[in-house]
């Protein structure tokens, strides 16, 4: 065996053992994909705190959420509130000074239970559709209840997620449509007040925030 078919052996025993010892780099596992479960509210409860406010919501919410896939999110929403106003007011209407002429002779006070699914298009851009179930307890203005009836509202949502702090922490700004295409039991007084107004109510802020986490 002459000495250049000994080299060439030996360069490719050299090889084998240096493939054979050195493992293929590992890819990490992105974090988005790691953390599978969340729990969230809305930064959309500070407008309890608004002072002096004669139509303060009483708001309050918490999400629970979990993550089938880096881009499909599903998640309940539990939250209760108070509104003394027809839903489907545009923007001009609410912020009016005179509002209190399209106000309801009481008030609405809900419980909500509801589903929602998140579509991530492109990084933290995403849309999202709710189906929100309300049973609703009409109340006189000194809280006396009249009846109670259920409403299902539907939003269509558009919005950006930002997270913070190694993905741990989000908070999705947002804008939505909602509509209510089932409605029930609305008292006489009520309903004559609402029958003014469209049943959807456009360009509904957004802004969800959120905690990642694994079990």
């Amino acid at each position: 065996m002459n000495l250049n078919k000994i080299m060439l052996l030996s360069l490719m025993a050299s090889v084998s053992v240096y493939s054979q010892s050195v493992e293929a780099p590992r890819i990490p596992a992105s974090k988005e994909a790691s953390y599978r479960y969340f729990v969230g509210s809305t930064l959309l409860m500070l407008g309890n705190f608004v002072p002096d406010d004669p139509n303060r919501p009483d708001f309050a919410q918490v999400n629970v959420g979990y993550r089938i896939t880096p881009k499909n999110v599903v998640f309940l929403e539990f939250k209760t509130s108070k509104f003394n106003w027809p839903l489907g007011m545009p923007w001009p209407e609410l912020v009016d000074e005179q509002r209190q002429q399209y106000n309801f002779p009481g008030y609405v006070r809900q419980y909500v239970i509801g589903l929602a699914y998140n579509h991530f298009w492109w990084k933290g851009f995403y849309t999202g559709v709710h189906a929100m179930h309300a049973y609703q307890v009409y109340n006189t203005d000194d809280s006396r209840a009249i009846t109670t009836g259920f409403t299902l509202f539907l939003t269509y949502r558009l919005g950006y997620q930002f997270r913070f702090f190694d993905d741990r922490f989000f908070i999705e700004p947002s804008i939505g449509l909602t509509h209510w295409p089932v409605k029930t039991n609305t008292p006489e007084s009520f309903e004559q007040k609402e029958a003014k107004w469209p049943k959807y109510f456009g360009f509904e802020p957004g802004l969800h925030f959120g905690f990642n986490f694994n079990l």
